[in-house]
């Protein structure tokens, strides 16, 4: 049997979404298939029980497991919605826990979300009272995660020119500006960095823009240059839009901070 934690990265974390706002979440119909049942039927029977779980537990069942009915059509052009559920990691829990306990996956899954959802619990504590340096520092350290797994991601997609794919998804968010536009813009010196030039609310949108991307890459199983390119830049400029629709800074607008992460880290040791 594989690690644990590959298992779980592999199978849990590829099949999770995160929408416009943020917030994670996971579709049941996909959930069923890493769960190993075969039948909608039958796992919608442990659906079932969470909600009567989550309804003893005092949460708000609707808020949990989302209605989300997919259209489909047959190959004869005949229509019908097929039922699905938008699902919170905590309703995920409830589902792993009320499955079939006989499946080494269930078991998997019942310490993968008990143990993520704690875990975000105390980041998301630990961050409240995080400077906006040590802010910068960890979401710094995120993106270059993130970016290092969007590139093997954008290689299997057939990307050959990761400058050009790259500057796709700036394009999208900075309303058109380059990586070297940006650069210019900071008046940034030979050899700085854009992304270590970038305060927290910064980055964060271009975590987001990264982390989005992957995912979208992975799950449209993109197997092209052209098509991963323009993927990067709606992906952007999706990201773009939603900061004006919450009345957000454009990042282009966003001051560059007095020092860099590089600077940041030195000062550290």
């Amino acid at each position: 049997m594989k690690n644990i934690t590959n298992y779980t990265e592999e199978v849990f974390e590829k099949i999770k979404h995160i929408d416009e706002e943020g917030n994670e979440y996971w579709h049941a119909r996909e959930l069923m298939s890493a769960l190993e049942y075969v039948k909608w039927q039958k796992f919608k029977e442990v659906i079932s029980k969470a909600k009567l779980a989550c309804t003893a537990s005092g949460y708000n069942t609707s808020e949990q497991f989302t209605g989300a009915g997919k259209l489909s059509i047959n190959v004869n052009g005949g229509k019908r919605i097929i039922e699905d559920y938008r699902l919170t990691r905590y309703a995920c829990y409830l589902i792993s826990m009320n499955g079939d306990s006989r499946k080494n996956v269930i078991a998997l899954a019942q310490t993968y979300f008990a143990v993520q959802t704690r875990r975000q619990e105390l980041l998301d504590e630990e961050y409240k009272f995080l400077s906006e340096d040590e802010r910068r520092l960890k979401i710094r350290k995120q993106v270059k995660e993130g970016n290092y797994g969007l590139n093997r991601t954008a290689v299997k997609s057939g990307v050959k020119n990761l400058a050009e794919f790259h500057n796709a998804g700036y394009k999208g968010l900075y309303n058109g500006e380059t990586a070297d536009d940006i650069f210019k813009r900071k008046g940034l010196k030979y050899r700085q960095d854009i992304l270590d030039n970038m305060g927290s609310e910064e980055l964060a949108a271009n975590l987001f823009r990264i982390t989005q991307t992957d995912s979208k890459l992975k799950r449209d199983n993109v197997d092209n240059e052209y098509e991963a390119n323009i993927t990067h830049y709606k992906i952007g400029k999706k990201v773009r839009d939603t900061i004006k629709e919450l009345g957000g800074t454009m990042p282009e607008e966003l001051p560059k901070p007095k020092s860099s992460i590089k600077e940041i880290d030195n000062k550290k040791t």
